[in-house]
């Protein structure tokens, strides 16, 4: 079954009712900031059911592309702030899949909900944070036992207020409760963990494990945090996307007061992986595949960080994020996707080498 028919089986479930007609998403306008891995993905879904999709881009490549799917291409960059605000204002629903660490592009986007309070309309605006807000300081020397679970708002905000996103996520919950946007504002912060798949219709790659394999073809051998003890969940890209429009079909559907009660939504497949593992998968196949003589994991030198996640390295590569997303599975949400490394021996580890040996890289 095609991820879209998939959703649209899914979908009357998910939102608690029966399945809509596509006529109740004419006329909704969607915004959506950040159109490439996840974000193009769930543009395609909701133009196929219905609803005018906006899409922000700098790049006229892109626009192009976007448009082919359907939807418009706004052009310009997430420092427009104003023009993001202006598109917002004018958008039932704004989707930002670009970066959860951009505080002044979340406030733009509170502004046009602001602006539509004030004319007494509602705005439906999930933002993107990233499983990476559980950082627990281990710089893989060890595993956690702690697993945290999205039903349980005290527990998600249990994280400190320095971990990261955390700066951003807190401003939305705040604005939840301003009086303006508390009856007009409809929030959910989705918290994606490692997200994997290669997007062959796109030509795009998941990020993380990509870059790994990357630097181990550069430097001859995969890298690794401290021991790699650390463990963390996953999710593969179209489970990470219909769980999105599973998430804003609750917000169409669901009351105020369940809205606020928890902004808070993982997605993740009930698997989990050390970083050690990740290394050892990625030198194994690298030797198999003749590109590398020795598969053995081993520390890089702090110097080299910035070609992995630069001053974040030790801690994105490092952390233990063991999350269960109890409230999508609660819809009706399920995973259905290969696991992790039968994509990436299957479809992600056959891209990167073709892109080595022709000498480009994603």
């Amino acid at each position: 079954m095609t991820l879209e028919r998939n959703l649209k089986a899914e979908a009357g479930a998910e939102a608690g009712t029966e399945t809509k007609p596509e006529t109740e998403t004419d006329g909704k306008k969607v915004f959506i900031i950040g159109p490439g891995f996840i974000g193009w993905n769930i543009l395609e879904l909701l133009v196929d059911q219905g609803y005018q999709v906006t899409a922000l881009t700098r790049r006229a490549e892109h626009a192009s592309g976007i448009t082919q799917s359907g939807a418009r291409a706004l052009m310009g960059t997430l420092d427009d702030l104003e023009l993001i605000t202006s598109q917002a204002a004018s958008s039932d629903i704004t989707i930002q899949c670009a970066t959860g660490d951009n505080l002044a592009l979340a406030q733009a986007i509170l502004d046009g909900a602001r602006r539509r309070a004030q004319q007494g309309k509602n705005t439906i605006y999930i933002h993107t944070s990233g499983a990476k807000v559980f950082d627990d300081g281990a710089k893989g020397m060890f595993r956690s036992d702690r697993i945290y679970h999205d039903d349980w708002r005290d527990e998600m905000d249990s994280v400190p207020d320095h971990a990261p996103h955390r700066d951003v996520d807190l401003a939305l919950t705040r604005a939840q409760e301003e009086d303006l946007l508390r009856d007009h504002l409809r929030l959910a912060i989705v918290l994606p963990p490692e997200v994997y798949g290669y997007d062959a219709k796109h030509g795009r790659l998941s990020m993380m494990i990509p870059n790994l394999t990357r630097f181990a073809l550069r430097h001859g051998h995969p890298p690794v945090i401290g021991a790699g003890r650390a463990v963390e969940t996953q999710v593969h890209y179209r489970d990470l996307v219909r769980g999105y429009v599973a998430v804003l079909h609750f917000l169409e559907h669901a009351t105020p007061e369940a809205v606020r009660e928890n902004p808070y939504w993982l997605c993740e497949n009930g698997e989990e992986f050390s970083w050690m593992e990740a290394a050892t998968v990625i030198g194994d196949s690298l030797c198999k595949a003749g590109k590398i003589a020795d598969p053995t994991p081993k520390q890089p030198p702090r110097e080299l960080y910035k070609e992995l996640c630069g001053e974040r390295t030790e801690s994105y590569m490092g952390l233990n994020c063991r999350a269960k997303a109890v409230r999508l599975r609660q819809l009706g949400w399920e995973p259905t996707e290969k696991g992790i490394w039968e994509s990436y021996l299957e479809d992600e580890l056959p891209v990167i080498l073709s892109e080595n040996e022709n000498g480009k890289e994603g």
